[in-house]
C-alpha cells in the first residue's frame, strides 16, 4: 500500500497510526479522509477544475488595474498557484504581461 508524502515536509517516510498519517521526520499528524473533504478547488468557466500548472486562456478581455495595460482575449498563461480566500484564485504568468493574479471565471483550460 502506498501511502501520500507528508504535506508539512514532504517526506517518503510516512506510516499509519490508526485512522492518521504520522511522519517520523516532523512529527507531522494528519487524518487523510479529512483532508481530502478540506482541499479546495477551481472551476474554470466551463466547469473544469483547475490546477496547478494547467495552461488556461482569457475568454475575456481584462483591464489590469492601476495600469494602462489591457490583457485581450485569447491571452495564454500558466497557473502559478491557486490561492483560497481571495477574489482572484488564480496565480499565473501570462504572455505579454508577467505574474498576474486572475479571477477563475475569466479563463478556460487549454
Amino acid at each position: 500500500m502506498s501511502l501520500p508524502p507528508c504535506p508539512n515536509c514532504s517526506s517518503e517516510f510516512v506510516y499509519q497510526d490508526q485512522t492518521h498519517l504520522v511522519c517520523p521526520e516532523c512529527a507531522y499528524e494528519w487524518n487523510p479522509v479529512e483532508e481530502a473533504e478540506n482541499q479546495f478547488t477551481v472551476h474554470d468557466v466551463n466547469a473544469n477544475q483547475l490546477e496547478q500548472g494547467d495552461k488556461i486562456i482569457l475568454i475575456k478581455d481584462l483591464k489590469v488595474k492601476g495600469s494602462s495595460l489591457n490583457l485581450k482575449i485569447g491571452t495564454k498563461g500558466v497557473i502559478k498557484r491557486i490561492i483560497e480566500g481571495k477574489d482572484h484564485q488564480l496565480d499565473c504568468k501570462l504572455d505579454g504581461a508577467g505574474q498576474m493574479l486572475v479571477t477563475a471565471k475569466y479563463v478556460k483550460k487549454a
